[in-house]
């Protein structure tokens, strides 16, 4: 399948490199607001064209098109590229808002067209066996999870970190969709949430280049802590924070059951150590049951093969709009100190094939 790429920034080059291992994808075009750039992409990853928005959305050999704007103009550019009657792909998160999520679902659906959205790295190897461990009885039933996001913020690498404390960015916007999509792969959709945040400090001083020394007003809460109940009765404690400046030793993400625990690896990455706290507190390395690499572009990947094939595609637009409806309750319960309900659900995904090899998805 021929698919385009819109937005050519920090992101793209990890998608030009991934989409890379399939041999039923060929990146037909990509484009940018800055043509200069999407020209750069182009001869760095032998893309044949470089144009703009436009004409990426009027080739009519272009079946599917991966959308890596800034998180305000995700929706905005997914109804684009729908109306222009492709398949859509975005980087995280879904929308802003539940209107905009809510509107790109619809006008998928009235055109039979299909709708995807990172993060992707919870089809890795690592995750995927910690998925294959939770559904083959490992740990017993489970009870409870835990999952901890917490670091400086972006302002010391970021070329241009000030997105990251507008709305839309944040700790919980920008990070929280890998560790929430992880939550949901292994233990399903989510019933109500709870949550208190809070911002630490109103200007931020940025410390990488080109921008050193200047500040940047802070719009987002910079730490939250969060409850969430499943619809299966887990209970999960999730923190993500811009404001934890010397590190922590917190567990990124573990699932508790009757018969033990699961250490999962950084939901950020796709593989990683796993391992398994059994009765008598002894910790055991799991081999990956899922050795194929994996890179950004497998969700992408894996709905191009859905589409071909005619199955559910994983890393599905009804998962993400899910993942944006318990991001924005968490912000809501906040605000008004109520355990708040979801106006949303979907399908967990299926668990990736065990026999799969580097660049296969069926």
């Amino acid at each position: 399948m021929k698919i385009g790429i819109i937005g050519c920034g920090n992101i793209s080059p990890a998608y030009f490199k991934g989409l890379a291992l399939y041999s039923f994808i060929e990146i037909a075009a990509c484009a940018d607001l800055n043509l200069e750039l999407a020209q750069k992409r182009a001869a760095e990853f032998n893309v044949p064209k470089a144009c703009s928005v436009e004409e990426l959305l009027a080739d009519p050999a272009i079946e599917l098109v991966i959308n890596l704007t800034i998180p305000a103009a995700h929706a905005a550019v997914n109804l684009q590229i729908l109306g222009a009657g492709k398949h859509a792909y975005c980087e995280k998160p879904f929308a802003l808002t539940r209107e905009a999520g809510n509107a790109v679902l619809a006008l998928a659906a009235s055109k039979g067209l299909r709708v995807g959205c990172a993060p992707d790295t919870f089809l890795g190897a690592g995750h995927q066996t910690c998925r294959k461990i939770l559904d083959d009885g490992v740990i017993g039933t489970p009870t409870a999870a835990f999952a901890a996001m917490g670091c400086p913020g972006h302002e010391f690498w970021h070329p241009n970190p000030e997105f990251y404390y507008k709305r839309g960015g944040g700790p919980l916007l920008d990070m929280g969709p890998y560790y929430i999509t992880a939550l949901v792969n292994l233990l399903g959709p989510v019933r109500s949430v709870q949550a208190m945040v809070k911002r630490t400090f109103d200007k931020r001083l940025i410390t990488s280049e080109p921008k050193n020394g200047t500040y940047m007003d802070v719009e987002t809460p910079t730490h939250l802590t969060g409850l969430i109940e499943f619809v299966s009765g887990v209970v999960a404690t999730t923190v993500f924070s811009f404001d934890i400046m010397g590190g922590h030793s917190l567990p990124m993400l573990e699932i508790y059951g009757t018969n033990g625990t699961i250490k999962e690896p950084d939901p950020n990455n796709f593989g990683g150590d796993v391992s398994t706290v059994l009765p008598r507190w002894k910790n055991e390395p799991v081999p990956h049951t899922h050795a194929y690499d994996s890179m950004r572009g497998t969700g992408v990947a894996d709905m191009v093969k859905a589409i071909q094939t005619g199955r559910a595609h994983r890393a599905s637009g009804s998962l993400a709009n899910h993942v944006l409806d318990i991001m924005l309750a968490f912000e809501e319960a906040a605000a008004s100190g109520l355990r708040l309900s979801l106006t949303t659900t979907c399908d967990r995904p299926a668990m990736m094939p065990v026999d799969l090899k580097t660049g296969e998805l069926d």
